[in-house]
């Protein structure tokens, strides 16, 4: 399809959502609403350390730069990116002020552990997708910084993994510009979920007619007890 124009885009850091709950989405993008819980606080407050726009710094043949503005207009998706390292190179990009080439690293930073799931990596991915979209380049990978073990994951960009960045980011679009929010669906994850309490996934265990009824009788009958 044609690239998106500014006012279609959304935000990349929503794709992370997306990737973990579909519903969890799409009650922060698109009904606005939020909870904080120890997770999200921490990862907050781990970012705040990491994100400086003005900071850019080199430490040799590194050229490290936090905070950096990215887009994405096949993707559709706009952001920033926690820390994008600039490695030198012989055959890497031209940065304005700059001597040499170099070659862009995204590392995005968490304040958990690594995921069984690949929620964290379609991030990155998308990340890269952007830095190649703007400087006209490739890349091949990236890292995850995890502040549980205080190490960095590398993330290999491969065919796969681009591929379900591309699906989730049409995917995305499309419930965007319907306004759906997916029923909920209780799984293992509601639990680490600081919306659990807006989604209410435990409503989607309905009884029958019969056991409801039953269940109100009883009620009824305790209360009536109590009374006398």
């Amino acid at each position: 399809m044609d690239n998106y124009s500014d006012e279609d885009l959304l935000p990349l850091s929503g794709i992370q959502h997306f990737a973990f709950c579909r519903r969890q989405w799409a009650l922060i993008h698109i009904e606005r609403q939020w909870e904080e819980n120890i997770l999200t606080f921490g990862g907050r407050d781990l970012h705040g350390r990491a994100d400086d726009p003005f900071f850019t710094e080199q430490r040799g043949m590194v050229l490290v730069t936090r905070s950096m503005p990215i887009v994405s207009y096949r993707l559709g998706l706009h952001g920033v990116a926690d820390v994008v390292e600039f490695h030198r190179v012989e055959d890497g990009i031209h940065i304005e002020g700059r001597r040499g080439r170099w070659h862009p690293h995204p590392v995005e930073y968490k304040y958990g552990s690594s995921k069984s799931n690949d929620c964290d990596h379609v991030q990155l991915c998308a990340q890269a997708i952007c830095l190649e979209e703007m400087h006209q380049t490739n890349i091949s990978e990236g890292e995850m910084f995890y502040g549980r073990n205080r190490r960095r994951e590398p993330v290999i960009f491969d065919n796969g993994l681009r591929q379900r960045v591309e699906e989730l980011s049409m995917e995305m679009h499309r419930l965007f510009n319907e306004g759906v929010t997916p029923p909920p669906e209780q799984t293992k994850a509601c639990t680490s979920c600081s919306l659990v309490n807006l989604c209410l996934p435990h409503m989607t265990k309905r009884r029958s007619v019969r056991s409801y009824l039953e269940h109100a009788l009883l009620v009824g009958d305790s209360i009536n007890r109590q009374g006398v």
